[in-house]
């Protein structure tokens, strides 16, 4: 892949995507795991879930993430690369879901 850029999406971990399903009335899935499930039916190149050991989200208070309880605010950063035409076009197919997310789109540049 020759010029690839990388989205970033940033989230707060208790972010839902919204309900397609009858059971997601009940219980809507994450929105980490419907962005990774979209991406993959895009054909996006890669797409990772960043755990974030601290952060805070603008607005926010700084969180630490802790292995018995972590904050419904604790930031999320998902990772999608590809080329720039694809992602600006999985950002409009997904206006919806994201329009509480921070997105950071940027350029990469590899040296061999």
């Amino acid at each position: 892949m020759q010029n690839m850029t990388a989205l970033r999406l940033y989230f707060p971990q208790s972010a839902r995507a919204k309900p397609t399903r009858f059971w997601h009335h009940l219980s809507a899935p994450a929105l980490s795991h419907h962005l990774l499930k979209a991406a993959r039916l895009a054909g996006i190149h890669q797409a990772i879930v960043h755990n974030v050991h601290a952060g805070y989200l603008p607005g926010k208070k700084l969180t630490h993430h802790h292995i018995e309880s972590t904050s419904a605010h604790h930031p999320l950063c998902m990772e999608l690369i590809d080329s720039e035409d694809r992602l600006r076009h999985f950002v409009k197919e997904h206006t919806q879901e994201l329009r509480h997310v921070h997105a950071v789109l940027f350029q990469c540049e590899l040296a061999l």
